[in-house]
C-alpha cells in the first residue's frame, strides 16, 4: 500500500535568484532556475526550477513550480510539479495541486489539495493543448 517515494531535496547551494528580507516585490517572478524569498512579494510567482519560501517571508500569490518549500507564509494557491514541503514553520492559506506532500508539525495549511498521481498530466501542463504554461 504505502510504496518507497523517491526523496526530492532542494539543495541551497544551486539557488540561483535570492531576494533579500529587506526586499518588497510587487508583480510577477518568472524564473527557470532555483528561487529563494526571504522578503515580500505580492502577484505572481512561475518558475521552471524550485522555490523556496524562507522563514519570515510573506507571499501574497499564487506559485508555480517544480518544487516548493515552504518556511514562511504564501496566501495564494500553489501548483507544484513535484513536492511541496511545508517546514515547522511555514503556513500556506490556498488551495493546493501536487504531486507529494510533506507537512512538518506546527505547520500551518489551510485549504484543498489535490495531489495527482506521477503517471498523470502534470498540472503545469494545460489539459488542452499539452503546452507548457510556465
Amino acid at each position: 500500500m504505502f510504496g518507497k517515494k523517491e526523496s526530492i531535496s532542494i539543495s541551497m547551494d544551486k539557488i540561483d535568484t535570492v531576494i533579500g528580507r529587506e526586499t518588497e516585490i510587487k508583480g510577477t517572478v518568472t524564473a527557470k532556475g532555483a528561487i529563494r524569498i526571504d522578503g515580500k512579494l505580492e502577484g505572481h510567482i512561475v518558475n521552471q526550477g524550485d522555490v523556496v519560501i524562507g522563514e519570515g517571508a510573506v507571499i501574497i500569490a499564487d506559485v508555480k513550480a517544480r518544487h516548493v518549500t515552504v518556511a514562511g507564509e504564501i496566501r495564494g494557491n500553489i501548483t507544484a510539479e513535484g513536492k511541496l514541503e511545508l517546514l515547522n514553520s511555514g503556513k500556506v492559506l490556498g488551495n493546493i495541486q501536487v504531486q507529494n506532500l510533506v507537512i512538518g508539525e506546527g505547520a500551518v495549511f489551510k485549504g484543498k489539495s489535490e495531489m495527482y498521481d506521477a503517471n498523470e498530466a502534470s498540472p503545469l501542463k494545460s489539459y488542452d493543448s499539452g503546452k507548457e504554461i510556465l
